[in-house]
């Protein structure tokens, strides 16, 4: 089979290797589609905390090719999307119901990528967090499983009420996903971008107001106009990774407001945050991470339902050969993601 490898920032290969065998409890799929990443763009540009070389890709649907001694809840031929990571259930913080925050995580991205013809499912995914396909579900659908499940345990863990205003700032793939969730919750939901296009994706998903941020002097008050008395926002939702707009989403929130922060950042960055306007104004900040097994299914359940639709965030279709030209697209922002097709 075909996979691509990482060995420095910007330099992907595509290598030879053999198709996987699947132990007890593991199954092997034959991929049919791969969806590039923001995170596999910050990876192909800048590298990652694992050494190199190493395989890439998390975002894949295929057909079972193989399963593994002890698998019965799946077969060959089986139309089957796997989440990319499973927690132990054992350590401290998964007793705790802190499933993102497992001091075993498995990830299952960088040993078996999903950047290749064939991918090995480990036994804890394949038990956790992989699923049938319907017949009515497309693989490009299936794929969005992971990106999904991280913006509806984000969605979660955001205090909102039905009614209440959220701005979502960031309109990527993930900020899309968020605008969708709280929608569907009951919020008038606020989009922030410098995209034009992808504010206009940011309508489809139902935001009531955008604001190009390349419009506007202050992206905070900018949004803040938008409500009742210039008060500011019930909840501001990061999306971007960039701790300036950590900041910024602080800023627009209303007194008594809510402020999820799911972009990850550069290692080693801070924010400065007002002290006085935390404390008299009474605001919360959190920091949320990936998702749960919970929230895959969750997110698998309203993928089936069509909360989201692959036809507004999947748009050029690449060959594995290709990986680096589909990533590059996704980079320049001409695109919500990019596919790769076997």
């Amino acid at each position: 089979m075909k996979k691509i490898r990482f060995y420095n920032p910007e330099d992907l290969r595509v290598e030879d290797a053999e198709i996987p065998v699947p132990g007890p409890g593991e199954v092997v799929v034959r991929n049919v589609v791969t969806l590039t990443c923001g995170t596999d763009v910050k990876i192909f540009r800048r590298g990652y905390r694992v050494e190199p070389p190493f395989d890439m890709g998390h975002e894949a649907s295929g057909v079972i090719a193989a399963v593994g001694d002890g698998v019965t809840k799946f077969k060959v031929g089986d139309r089957v999307v796997a989440h990319n990571s499973a927690p132990c259930n054992e350590c401290y913080f998964c007793k705790k119901g802190q499933h993102s925050m497992c001091t075993d995580l498995l990830l299952n991205n960088f040993e078996n990528g999903a950047y290749a013809e064939y991918q090995k499912i480990p036994a804890r995914i394949v038990n956790q967090n992989m699923f049938k396909l319907p017949p009515d579900m497309s693989h490009k659908q299936a794929a969005l499983l992971e990106p999904f499940a991280c913006a509806v345990y984000g969605t979660a863990m955001t205090t909102f009420q039905q009614g209440d205003t959220v701005c979502v700032n960031g309109c990527g793939p993930i900020g899309l996903m968020f605008i969708r969730m709280c929608v569907l919750r009951g919020a008038r939901v606020i989009a922030c971008d410098l995209s034009a296009a992808r504010l206009e994706v940011a309508k489809k998903m139902g935001a009531a107001e955008t604001v190009n941020i390349k419009e506007v002097d202050d992206q905070a008050q900018a949004v803040r106009d938008l409500t009742e008395a210039g008060r500011g926002v019930d909840a501001a939702i990061e999306a971007v990774g960039l701790p300036e707009v950590w900041k910024i989403a602080i800023n627009m929130v209303r007194p008594g407001g809510f402020v999820l922060c799911f972009g990850g950042t550069k290692k080693g960055l801070e924010v400065p945050i007002d002290t006085t306007k935390l404390h008299y104004e009474q605001i919360t900040v959190r920091g949320v991470f990936h998702t749960t097994p919970h929230y895959v299914n969750a997110a698998f359940e309203l993928l089936k339902m069509n909360a989201i639709s692959a036809d507004d965030f999947v748009q050029n279709e690449y060959a594995l050969e290709d990986t680096e030209k589909a990533l590059i697209e996704h980079a320049a922002g001409c695109v919500i993601k990019n596919c790769i097709v076997y």
